[in-house]
């Protein structure tokens, strides 16, 4: 069974402004819409956390990497 919510009045002005705009049938529906947009949120910010930090582990290599590509040095080796 569900747990019952105590929704200030204000929020639930604001729950059935956007039922009417999203056209949902219920209340439920647009709280479902909203969990769901910020649990994108929260994956996104997880996601470039994960890829900032893998930057970070990987930047010194790569800048070594990039040194032995650049071509200036490569045509002053010839």
């Amino acid at each position: 069974m569900g747990k019952p919510l105590m929704i200030q009045l204000d929020d639930e002005k604001k729950i059935n402004e956007l039922k009417e705009k999203l056209h949902a049938k219920t209340k439920i529906e647009v709280v479902r819409a909203g969990l769901e947009l910020l649990s994108n949120a929260v994956s996104r910010k997880e996601k470039a956390e994960r890829w900032k930090k893998a930057a970070a582990l990987v930047a010194d290599s790569s800048k070594e990497v990039n040194l032995e590509f650049q071509t200036h040095s490569r045509f002053k080796k010839l």
